[in-house]
């Protein structure tokens, strides 16, 4: 088993260090395991791995948000979300900051990608902040970090991919998902107004006060925002209440956010075919690297790597905590080098048979794993939402991970705090079926 464990890690550290493609780099571990470490014919297996991974009514969710993502990403939605939010936040501390965590996390709710998140706020709020004078480094440690929430808060690509591959209902995950999502916000708000508090309002630091605006002119303002507030209600509602699959949401989604696109007067045949094509790129990657880490769960399967690991852990007698623990680090040493979705791919083609041999809900630990993904968006080298702030910004990656590092041990309070009280994660998915 160490042999062959080794020879799976070096290969595949090796591939995927040459710059092979992810799917291509999982697609020759899988065979060079097989080939070498069992006695099963690498080709039918391949066949029918990526036969079987490449239909399946919850998998086609996956273009259809991608490309409702797309389609709201170019409709100027972000203005609305500056506009309707900034009249709101005057009088809380922090003031504005806060357009980045709520403005973040509602774009996510109709996204479900963390850099097009980050791309699509930043380029509307860092601009606007630093011309008012809010301290830049808040700035980005409050967009780069609420963006990763694109992951989380339903509808989500990735909890989309790891519900196909663990054979998990997409609906509880997106229920799922709503707890620990707001519960990040919250955690995000709080510590942004309690910096805000401990530095007063010296010149700099919190940015100059608004100028007053009549109630009128709020709710004129907030109007804006009203067709994506209906949009993210409408579809959480329609999943939650049973009247639609993911799948049905999704499709319904799109002709929504089209509808919400020509609303804004931003929306023409060149956006339509753009963001379609944008779409179908993006999710023919992620098809492909399903199917890749598809070959390699049975690959390992087959090898037996993944029960020979669980039965040598369970043997070490760790508790759950330490186990959890363990795993944590695992992966943000991972997340250090792969991107959100190779990273629940190969966790879910190795460790699965462990984890529920240690009595984790595949539920919660679906939760678990992509609050742990998200945290790896804003640790370097590979932590994507950094390079998308450096490229709006221009600032080295040392200062915006430092930025980020408060939000980071937030995320990690989260887990924490999961852990202990799993009813944030597993309440609303477990209300569904009662």
């Amino acid at each position: 088993m160490l042999l062959l464990s080794l020879a799976t890690v070096f290969t595949l550290a090796l591939l995927l260090g040459s710059g092979v493609w992810i799917a291509f780099a999982l697609i020759g571990t899988a065979w060079i395991a097989l080939e070498f470490f069992s006695s099963f014919s690498p080709g039918s297996i391949l066949a029918s791995d990526f036969w079987s991974a490449s239909y399946g009514w919850d998998l086609t969710a996956l273009p259809m948000f991608i490309w409702m993502g797309e389609i709201l990403f170019r409709s100027g939605l972000a203005d609305n979300m500056f506009r309707g939010l900034s009249p709101w936040l005057n009088r809380l501390p922090g003031r504005l900051l806060h357009t980045n965590i709520i403005g973040s996390g509602m774009f996510a709710a109709v996204c479900g990608s963390s850099a097009a998140t980050c791309a699509t706020v930043g380029k509307m709020t860092l601009p606007e902040l630093e011309r008012r004078g809010y301290d830049s480094n808040m700035a980005i440690g409050t967009l780069a970090s609420a963006s990763t929430l694109g992951l989380l808060i339903p509808p989500s690509i990735v909890l989309i991919v790891y519900g196909v591959v663990t054979e998990q209902s997409i609906s509880r995950l997106f229920m799922a998902g709503i707890g620990p999502g707001l519960m990040i916000l919250a955690m995000f708000m709080s510590y942004l107004i309690l910096w805000a508090l401990l530095k007063g309002n010296r010149e700099g630091l919190t940015g100059a006060d608004e100028s007053d605006m009549s109630f009128a002119e709020k709710l004129r303002n907030t109007w804006s925002l009203m067709p994506i507030l209906l949009l993210i209600g409408g579809i959480i509602f329609s999943i939650y209440g049973g009247l639609a699959s993911p799948t049905e949401a999704a499709a319904v989604g799109v002709v929504l956010s089209i509808i919400i696109a020509r609303f804004n007067g931003h929306f023409d045949r060149e956006i339509f075919t753009s963001s379609l094509f944008a779409a179908v790129r993006t999710a023919c990657m992620i098809a492909f690297i399903i199917a890749g880490a598809s070959f390699l769960t049975s690959a390992m399967g087959f090898t037996q790597v993944p029960m020979q690991l669980a039965r040598a852990i369970g043997e070490m007698g760790l508790s759950p905590t330490m186990l959890l623990i363990a795993l944590t680090l695992l992966l943000l040493v991972m997340g250090c080098f792969l991107d959100g979705i190779s990273l629940i791919l190969l966790v879910t083609a190795i460790v699965m048979p462990l984890v529920s041999a240690a009595g984790f809900d595949l539920i919660w630990f679906g939760i678990y794993l992509v609050v742990v993904v998200e945290m790896s968006q804003i640790t370097p080298p590979v932590g994507f939402n950094l390079f998308v702030i450096q490229g709006l910004t221009g600032k080295d990656i040392l200062t915006i991970t430092k930025a980020t590092l408060p939000f980071f041990l937030l995320m990690l309070l989260a887990i924490a705090l999961m852990h202990l009280f799993p009813g944030i994660v597993l309440y609303l998915p477990e209300a569904m079926t009662r």
